[in-house]
């Protein structure tokens, strides 16, 4: 498949000859550094599946004013961010098939300004999605830690400011990344912007899985625990691992990919790496069909008027 043009220009580094990757793959390892060949179908499946479950989301909590609240329309953010990973890709791949195929004939300066565009949405989309999943899980941080407070804290209006603040900064970034795409700075910024994220949500999440293991332990201690309360907070530790796991696995590889961009561009093994670029996206569109099943589907209010949604019951 073939991919965007800052994601095509960065599945090699551009400062390593074709000369010296040829030579570099062979060395480390012939066969098994030819990547992987996945099917386009594959990346148009994924992508409509995507599509579908995150349009759901977003005309669930549209419909029901109970979810009209900062939490909601944050998931509803996140949906929104991963569908455009979605359209994004169908909208790359229709083009390149029917320009390919002959269908449709554009001047090359056209075709220039239209991959600009697919280019923006997919690097603001991706930027966009990383943020709002850090939003979602300092939104939880404070529902856990600051319950009494959490209405004065996470008002409406600083849930707004927080959501247009995001939407703006992943126009501005994206516009700068392909850009500057071919600047190790760029990148360095992208991966210090993933690290941040990584450690935010993991400081988080692991604060509230040792409150979740605290709560579990104070009831296992009782004589009679309440077996509602347990299962809840297992439930809940349960959760906050799948999170964390999830997050790591469709985002670490890609991330890992331009640090050995940046660190080891002509190293045998790091090219080597470099030629399954095409998993690590894949994975990207997997963790946009994995995250409305882990942030969205799992309320049981939100899963109600998901079949009101899909019978039509307006």
């Amino acid at each position: 498949m073939s991919t965007l043009a800052p994601l095509r220009l960065l599945r090699e580094p551009s400062n390593a000859s074709e000369g010296n990757q040829s030579n570099a793959t062979v060395g480390a390892g012939g066969g098994w550094c030819q990547g992987l060949d996945i099917p386009n179908e594959l990346f148009l499946a994924l992508g409509l599946v995507s599509l579908v479950e995150n349009l759901l989301v977003v005309a669930a909590i549209l419909k029901n004013r109970n979810l009209h609240s900062p939490t909601y329309y944050f998931i509803c953010c996140l949906a929104v961010s991963d569908m455009l990973v979605s359209i994004s890709n169908l909208a790359e791949m229709l083009f390149m098939l029917l320009l390919e195929h002959g269908v449709l004939v554009m001047r090359p300066s056209i075709v220039r300004h239209m991959d600009s565009v697919i280019d923006m949405l997919i690097c603001s989309s991706v930027v966009s999605s990383l943020s709002f999943l850090g939003v979602i899980a300092v939104d939880r941080y404070i529902t856990i830690f600051y319950a009494l407070r959490y209405h004065s804290i996470m008002t409406l209006q600083r849930a707004v400011v927080t959501m247009a603040s995001v939407w703006l900064a992943s126009t501005v970034s994206s516009t700068v990344l392909i850009t500057y795409y071919r600047s190790n700075t760029i990148l360095l910024c992208l991966i210090g912007f993933f690290l941040f994220m990584l450690v935010l949500m993991l400081v988080l999440y692991i604060h509230m899985f040792t409150l979740a293991r605290h709560h579990l332990h104070s009831i296992s201690s009782q004589q009679k625990p309440p077996t509602a309360h347990r299962g809840g907070s297992l439930k809940g530790a349960v959760t906050l691992t799948i999170l964390l796991g999830v997050f790591f696995i469709c985002w670490g590889p890609f991330f890992f990919h331009l640090i050995l961009i940046v660190t080891c561009p002509t190293n045998p093994f790091c090219t080597c790496f470099f030629s399954y670029f095409n998993l690590f996206l894949i994975l990207i569109i997997c963790n946009s069909v994995i995250d409305p099943l882990i942030y969205a589907f799992r309320s049981q209010e939100l899963r109600r008027t998901l079949r009101e949604v899909v019978t039509c019951s307006w």
